[in-house]
């Protein structure tokens, strides 16, 4: 219980520096960051996964972005651009930067993957029956990319609540406060509090993620079977139906 004493205490919930305001902040550090990374990495992937041009270039800038230092990172931006901004966007700026690098990978390739592997009987059949590019891209290839684009923005999603801790060593606000606080305070019980809670936003984001694409996505791509006609399988399928027994008999 000694652990869990923090996240017991209703005095730590509420206030400028509470619980409910500390999840607040990291969402909406989380919500911009993913923003500004779709905005970069999509039109790429749909680019590159349509016309099959530069593969090799976004293959090779997806692992350079993952294997940037992102603590390094925001420190070494925060001395860059301190000087050019006087108020906290000195700290802000450099925190989104990172996260926007960190999200743009597996954004960027989930989008290139889901519409190079886009069904290629389909596309066919869409530009044959008169489609152009663009047609082909967003009614065709777009479709059947949903699965690995959901996939890449909830890795992508996941990477960036799990990291934006760190704006909190640049004085931002965030679940991270609470550790950083806590360390500083030798609390391990507020830090135990900031670890939990943003385990808790990411399983509740990765829930919220996956329900949006259970919505959205073609229950054809994801082989579900529809509900509202049960019976039609059982029906068609000549193995469900009764054997009826002939008298072949004289």
């Amino acid at each position: 219980m000694i652990l869990f004493s923090w996240l017991l205490d209703p005095a730590n919930w509420t206030g400028p520096y509470g619980a409910l305001t500390l999840i607040w902040q990291h969402i909406l550090y989380t919500l911009a960051a993913m923003a500004a990374a779709a905005v970069i990495a999509v039109p790429i992937g749909l680019y590159v996964g349509h016309t099959r041009r530069g593969e090799l270039l976004i293959a090779g800038a997806a692992n350079i972005l993952r294997a940037l230092p992102s603590l390094g990172l925001i420190v070494l931006l925060v001395i860059l651009l301190g000087p050019v901004f006087t108020s906290d966007l000195a700290f802000l700026v450099p925190s989104l930067i990172v996260l926007v690098l960190l999200a743009v990978p597996p954004i960027m390739t989930g989008t290139y993957s889901g519409i190079a592997n886009a069904n290629r009987a389909a596309v066919d059949a869409a530009r044959g029956m008169g489609f152009t590019p663009l047609q082909v891209l967003f009614r065709v290839e777009l479709p059947c990319a949903l699965p690995l684009i959901f996939s890449g923005m909830r890795g992508a999603t996941l990477q960036v609540i799990s990291t934006a801790t760190i704006a909190a060593y640049v004085s931002l606000g965030g679940l991270g406060r609470l550790i950083i606080d806590g360390r500083a305070q030798n609390d391990y019980s507020q830090m135990a509090a900031g670890a939990i809670l943003v385990g808790l936003l990411a399983l509740c984001v990765d829930l919220a993620i996956e329900l949006m694409a259970y919505l959205t996505v073609s229950r054809g791509l994801t082989r579900r079977e529809t509900s509202r006609f049960p019976n039609i399988r059982r029906r068609s399928d000549p193995s469900s139906s009764p054997t009826v027994q002939r008298d072949v008999s004289p």
